[in-house]
């Protein structure tokens, strides 16, 4: 369905309002991989001029979502690059010897994935947002580590893990150095098993740091999601604070009910 500048209260540029419905179709798969799309028919389509479709074509292309022909002057669906991940699946603490579980579970999907450590240092004082999922007292200090995660050498996730210094104080993770098996698994051995955790997913503009890290194009929002782990006795004990390229990425839930 096209929609004119006459028909819609949307206020944004024509192109772009275009480029979103583009967009939409090939990431939800109403458009197959190695589609032709004739700039004619999309002209008509849209009621527009060869400029405007021109812009909005090529938005998706810094997005890599379509490319150019050489032999003519329409486009052609690249493939399906939005990714699904199962967040469920990255909880439990690694099996012996295993690298961390988001690797086990991205590896799945093809991609050759790699985790950046990018940033371990103390916060004298927790954010307020973290202070308050991990409960802590005004003032409380925590461990930051920041890393990075790629898929194919794309950046894929910006994540900020954020422990309370009174667990983690003179263990490995204070360390500027990757944990095997990851957070979860070490802080098991520490008495800390994950129980349950709670996340919390909204929609959000990136902020210039993360823009940058992530290579993001134009105006592109980001999926954030705080997740919260939560231990024996219902304790808070490590927060999640993770940004994903909002095109690239959707993520699903299982939920079970026994009957």
């Amino acid at each position: 369905m096209s929609t004119t500048s006459e028909q819609t209260t949307d206020r944004r540029p024509l192109h772009e309002r275009v480029a979103a419905d583009l967009r939409h179709e090939i990431l939800s798969g109403v458009v197959l991989p190695g589609t032709v799309l004739s700039a004619a028919e999309l002209r008509r389509r849209y009621t527009t001029s060869s400029e405007t479709l021109d812009q909005a074509l090529e938005l998706l292309r810094e997005e890599r979502l379509v490319t150019r022909q050489a032999e003519a002057p329409d486009s052609v669906i690249l493939k399906h690059r939005q990714r699904t991940m199962r967040p469920s699946k990255s909880v439990a603490p690694s099996d012996p010897g295993q690298p961390y579980r988001w690797i086990v579970e991205a590896s799945k999907t093809g991609a050759r994935v790699n985790i950046t450590l990018l940033e371990v240092k103390v916060l004298p004082t927790a954010p307020a947002h973290v202070a308050r999922a991990l409960r802590l007292t005004s003032g409380s200090p925590v461990l930051l580590r920041s890393q990075l995660l790629t898929f194919d050498d794309e950046p894929a996730e910006l994540a900020n893990a954020y422990l309370p210094l009174e667990i983690v104080r003179g263990t490995a993770m204070m360390e500027h150095r990757k944990i095997r098996g990851g957070i979860s698994t070490l802080m098991a051995k520490l008495g800390y098993p994950p129980r349950r955790c709670v996340d919390s997913v909204s929609a959000r503009i990136p902020t210039q740091e993360q823009h940058a890290l992530l290579r993001l194009p134009g105006n592109m929002p980001v999926l954030h999601t705080l997740r919260v782990v939560y231990s024996d006795h219902d304790r808070p004990v490590e927060a999640y604070d993770t940004v994903e390229a909002g095109h690239l990425n959707e993520v699903q839930y299982e939920v079970s009910q026994a009957l």
